[in-house]
């Protein structure tokens, strides 16, 4: 298993990831046209001639035996430089009379664009048959690694908008008891505008006064950030990684936005740079682990065993070739031990 970034040619396997989704991933539209600019767009991140505004950078995982695409993450350097970027802030209004004896405290959510210019990981997607083996970790966590090794690139911001809580249908409890009053469409429909960038509907129609959770449904209130079921294996990959909620959310869904300092990210802070060098007795591999290799435009990134002897990481001679490095060459790894 590979990842690598994304290529013109992986159009039509990124086109059938994006429709096995299902509602709620904004980011992973299926719309053709749509991920074909956002292909150009990473091909041009990695080229370096994307503006820091434009710049997103798209990975795909590649089961290499097979020839096949099988799951995709990003990066966007930093969001809502060059459309609004909104996100409810979950906050507290405390009313009190002491003539009548009341002290109340109530949830309310501001709309915000507090996270403009942080960077986000995004656009998390592994097909359902590949869900094991640790593929899932290689996935998420590699782009964490791309990070390290770049993080003049990005934001000391890093955030993840996770999915919020929808039904097998698509239907969002918390839209149900919101944001359909406000732009009267399926919430479906209001994410697929929203993630092919659309998003001025949104300043049109939303509500610019805070709003009290406790006038929503119980329901809605109950999934205020929390996960869709299929999106915690994710969530905890991250909180493992150091992310955490700290009261931003989905304005559609509620999903919540975990966030953590660039420097802090557990796999960035305890990621070292070696040398490679050849294994010649695969035999003595131990551990494993997750490394990439030193190139920004011909990033790879692998999970395996290996030998480590000081500043030396030892590795087979398949996983030098899949990493396109040969003894000498500056590798970048850590544990593999956390995430599915």
């Amino acid at each position: 298993m590979l990842i690598r970034p994304i290529r013109a040619a992986d159009l039509a396997p990124l086109l059938d990831l994006a429709r096995a989704t299902g509602v709620g991933v904004t980011t992973l539209q299926p719309d053709e046209a749509r991920l074909a600019r956002r292909i150009a767009t990473s091909e041009a991140s990695f080229a370096g001639s994307a503006s820091r505004e434009e710049a997103n950078y798209l990975f795909v995982l590649e089961d290499d035996e097979a020839a096949r695409v099988v799951g995709t993450c990003g990066i966007a350097v930093a969001v809502g430089l060059d459309e609004p970027w909104y996100n409810y802030r979950v906050g507290v209004a405390v009313h009190h009379s002491p003539d009548i004896g009341v002290y109340r405290q109530l949830q309310t959510l501001f709309l915000t664009n507090d996270l403009t210019g942080g960077s986000e990981l995004c656009s998390l997607f592994l097909h359902p048959e590949y869900r094991r083996g640790g593929n899932g970790g290689l996935l998420s966590r590699s782009r964490l690694l791309f990070l390290a090794a770049h993080p003049e690139r990005f934001d000391a911001r890093v955030f993840a908008e996770l999915r919020g809580v929808s039904d097998a249908a698509g239907h969002s409890p918390f839209w149900e008891s919101l944001g359909r009053h406000f732009f009267q469409m399926e919430f479906a429909r209001a994410d697929m505008l929203s993630g092919i960038g659309d998003k001025g509907f949104i300043a049109e129609l939303m509500p610019q006064h805070p709003v009290y959770t406790a006038f929503l449904s119980e329901a809605a209130q109950a999934v205020i950030g929390e996960v869709h079921e299929a999106t915690r294996p994710a969530r905890a990959m991250l909180e493992a990684e150091g992310f955490a909620w700290r009261g931003y959310c989905d304005i559609f869904d509620a999903g919540p936005a975990v966030e953590c300092e660039l420097p802090a990210i557990r796999s960035v802070r305890d990621s070292r740079t070696f040398r490679a060098g050849r294994l010649t007795d695969e035999a003595e591999a131990q551990g494993d682990w997750l490394v990439c290799n030193g190139w920004h435009a011909g990033f790879r990134a692998v999970r395996c065993r290996a030998v480590e002897t000081g500043d030396d990481l030892l590795l087979g001679d398949a996983d030098l070739a899949r990493l396109e490095v040969k003894a000498g060459d500056p590798v970048r790894a850590t544990g593999a031990g956390r995430g599915s």
